[in-house]
């Protein structure tokens, strides 16, 4: 697989929270030059980075993010304030809490109204693997699969770990067909990339693949 083919399924991501809109225009112009599926952005730039794009690269923000127990209602406020600013993909942090008190029917009504308050664009549901043991990952992609949700996604990046080949491989054999994977967190290099793909992997969520190529220009 050559790196262009790579690079178009990777969603190129600043989350840190003291990125400037300078460094936002930065990525977006970087994954305009590479090709990058997406930028993933805070909520805070989706409107300022929607108008710099104007329509050349989709825009990708988060909600509940990155801890993911906020009320249902308040993600919903978020995602739809989201989209009304130019955002076209939503990657939301499930509600960890649920999964541990074994609530997945609340949980997948969570989706279902961020589904719903979504409408036609792309939702991804942050499993956060490295909280979850394997039956709950299970679990997991039994919600995600009812839910409707177009992806199933392993991490923030924030919650102490990141993606692994065998997360990616437990997920693609638990969901159903219809559910993409994006693997996020600790993939740094392209060689950690096509693993992700092999495993199952559609999408990736990682900021270091567009950096080994502007460093080697």
């Amino acid at each position: 697989m050559d790196r262009k083919e790579i690079l178009s399924m990777v969603d190129h991501t600043l989350l840190k929270q003291g990125a400037r809109l300078e460094d936002i225009k930065k990525l977006i112009d970087e994954g305009i030059e590479y090709g990058t599926a997406s930028v993933c952005i805070p909520p805070y730039y989706v409107k300022a980075a929607a108008e710099y794009a104007d329509g050349r690269i989709p825009i990708c923000t988060v909600i509940g993010f990155p801890n993911g127990y906020s009320v249902v209602a308040a993600k919903a406020c978020e995602a739809i304030e989201a989209i009304s600013s130019g955002a076209s993909e939503i990657d939301t942090v499930i509600n960890i809490c649920m999964v541990k008190n074994g609530a997945y029917d609340e949980l997948l009504s969570e989706l279902k109204i961020l589904r719903r308050v979504c409408e036609d664009k792309i939702l991804k549901v942050i499993i956060e693997t490295c909280l979850l043991t394997d039956e709950e990952k299970i679990e997991m992609c039994r919600v995600v699969s009812e839910s409707g949700a177009d992806f199933i996604k392993t991490s923030t990046g924030f919650g102490g770990g990141g993606a692994t080949v065998e997360d990616v491989v437990l997920m693609r054999k638990y969901c159903a067909n219809h559910v993409k994977i994006k693997a996020s967190g600790g993939i740094r290099s392209f060689e950690d990339a096509e693993k992700m793909i092999e495993a199952g992997a559609s999408r990736l969520g990682t900021s270091s693949l567009v950096k080994i190529c502007v460093e080697e220009k």
